[in-house]
Formats: C-alpha cells, structure tokens, sequence
C-alpha cells in the first residue's frame, strides 16, 4: 500500500508567487547576537510562545527552531542554555493554528525511524503544518559530550550519510513496510505508524558544493548566503536551474537580523552598541565549535564571520521604511521566495515589523503590486 504524500507547498505564499516570512525562533539565552550589551533574551518556553502566537496573529508563514547541544560559554554564557527544537515545535504547534512549525533534526544523533515517527507526530498535532530542517552537523565537540561522534563519518561522507539517512525517512513515511542494508542504515522491516498527513516540508542550509547538491536531490528549500544582493540573485538563480534540470522545484531563502528604530541613526546606534560589547569568550567557543583558529581566518564560515561583529547573522539596520525597502530589494535582486527573521528583542521588533514594514512587503509581493514586482 502507498500513500500520496507528497509535499506541494500550496498554501505557502511563494508556490502562489508571493513570498514567505518567516521567525527563527530564540530557544537559546542571547538569542542571535553575541554581545555583553544585547537585550537580556533567556529564550525560555513562555517567551518563545509569546513570538510564535505573535508571529501568526500578524501573519508570518513559519517558525523554525535550531537544533543545539552544547553553548558557546564567555561573559554571557552563549546558548549554553537551549530548549529541544522537536519538543518545542510539537508544544507551538498546538498552541498556534495556521503558521508553519519547523523543526531541526541533525541525522548523525538520531536514527531515521525515530526522526520519521517525531515528525509525523507533528504533522498530526499541527493539522499539517509540519516541517523538516536537515542540520549535516560537523559539530564534534557537540556530539563527543554525549558519546555520539562517528570517526568513521569523514566530512566528505556526511552529506552521504544524510542522503541515505533522508530517504530512509521518506520511505518510512510513504511505505508499510521498510528494509534496507545501507552503509550506515539498516533496517529489517521497520514500520512507522501513523503516517503524515501530507508530506513535511524539508529544508537544508548546506552551502558547500555537497551540501548544494544534497539539497537539490533531497529537499524543498534550502538557506542561502551571499556576499551582496546580486551575488545572492547569482547563486538562487542557479540553483533554482539545477533543480529545474532535475525536474523539481527548489525555494531559496536567506535569514537577517533587523534593527529597527524610531530613526536609521538610532537604529545604527543600537547596532554599534551591541557591536561594542562582543563578548570574546564567546566568540572563541563559537570558533572552537566550528574548528576555527585564529590563524585560519580563511576557513571560517559566513556564520562565524558575521559573529566576530556580535551579529550571527547579516544585518537590515534603520528606520521601519529603511528596514522594508531594504528587504525588498534583497528579495527582488537577490531573487529569493522567503526571508527568515530575527530580533534583538523579539517583542518590540515584531510589533515595529507587524505594523510597519509587512503589510508593505504583502502588497508588494501578494497583493496589487505583486504584477510589476513579477513584470520587472
């Protein structure tokens, strides 16, 4: 018996021709920013369910939590505090009603039978609302805590390892029955009951030439990063061939940090504090997890990079106007179907971006002027 399954997208706004807004989640204290002079941000289950049912009541398209293990410690302690991403999702989804709930799964911690039963179970809680974030994770420090780090898994098999992980997944979700002899899974007619209602969304941040690859033959939408907009636009454009080429559809979407004030040099001026308080400690436990030396600046990630101002992440920093005619523009020359957003203060920055730069962006993208953005 087989199940028709498969994952169509049709009530996001970008299988429409619009574009989706989502909410990286803050489930770990000092959520995106590494700074002593950040807002206090504990990332406990009541706060994040207070910006999740914000984040439906004006309209975002999903939530995604990370998935972490271990924190980077320093002055403030980074993310040594975190809630787990399955748990939390499958809790928001219940207290939520339409919006997206993504979790984050890293395939080198959890058998494939175990990541297929949690999802579906989200599925079911959320009425179909569920989605997948596939996390390679090369965080050995991490994973060595808990006596889960596999030697035998080199970098260059890893994606591998999630390709055969993910598929084992998928047939668990659509067949009744599943055997398979892998190099790294094996199952002896493994069930998995009850089965998604329809297909949950997969999603991936893999940006090296394997994680790209993996993406394009495994998931629905993946995370980008760019050195500018047109780069940005450069790489989704490619991408989005390469799928074509293999006869799918892939969504591409970047996530930015938004500092928004009642002025752009207010608004610079909150940046430049957080900026000036980067906590150094953490920093390096950021670096020490992603096996960065200083003397390898060369290898280090855009994560890592962008961090070493206080921001995780690339940055949109002015008034709500500045903030939303720079979104735009990322979205239109960086050609992509979605952004993911964070917050120095999630309360006060979704309140400003709910009333003062989303509407804007949905009349832009979805609404009437959504034929001239399509034109141009």
């Amino acid at each position: 018996m087989s199940y028709d399954t498969e994952f169509s997208g049709a009530d996001l706004p970008s299988e429409r021709g619009g574009k989706d807004f989502g909410l990286f989640l803050p489930m770990a204290n000092g959520g995106w920013i590494i700074s002593k002079n950040a807002p206090p941000l504990e990332g406990d289950y009541a706060y994040n369910r207070t910006v999740a049912i914000t984040a439906e009541e004006m309209g975002l398209d999903f939530i995604l939590s990370m998935a972490k293990w271990r924190g980077y410690g320093g002055e403030i302690q980074h993310w040594n505090r975190s809630l787990d991403s399955q748990m939390l999702m499958a809790a928001l989804a219940e207290a939520t009603s339409t919006i997206k709930v993504w979790a984050t799964v890293h395939p080198l911690l959890q058998n494939p039978a175990v990541t297929a039963k949690m999802i579906a179970t989200l599925d079911r809680i959320s009425g179909g609302r569920a989605g997948l974030n596939i996390v390679n994770g090369s965080y050995r420090g991490e994973f060595a805590q808990m006596g889960a780090w596999r030697d035998e898994i080199s970098a260059a098999d890893r994606y591998d390892m999630c390709a055969e992980w993910i598929s084992a997944v998928k047939r668990l979700w659509t067949e009744d029955s599943v055997t398979i002899d892998g190099r790294w899974t094996k199952f002896e007619d493994c069930e998995s009951w009850p089965k998604p209602t329809k297909r949950p969304l997969l999603i991936c941040a893999g940006t090296s030439p394997k994680g790209m690859d993996f993406s394009l033959d495994h998931v629905d939408a993946m995370f980008l990063t760019g050195r500018n907009n047109s780069h940005l636009g450069e790489v989704s454009r490619s991408l989005k061939a390469r799928a074509a080429e293999r006869g799918k559809k892939i969504r591409t979407y970047s996530m930015m940090t938004l500092v928004i004030d009642d002025s752009d040099a207010a608004a610079q001026a909150q940046a430049d504090r957080y900026r000036a308080g980067l906590d150094e400690g953490a920093l390096r436990g950021m670096m020490r997890a992603y096996g960065v030396l200083d003397a390898e600046m060369g290898k280090e990630n855009a994560f890592v990079q962008s961090a070493r101002s206080s921001f995780m992440t690339p940055t949109l920093i002015g008034t709500a106007k500045t903030v939303r005619d720079d979104l735009e523009a990322l979205l239109i020359e960086g050609e992509l179907d979605g952004v993911m957003l964070i917050f120095p203060d999630y309360v006060d920055g979704l309140q400003r971006f709910g009333a003062d730069v989303l509407p804007h962006l949905r009349h832009v993208f979805d609404g009437a002027g959504a034929e001239a953005v399509h034109a141009a």
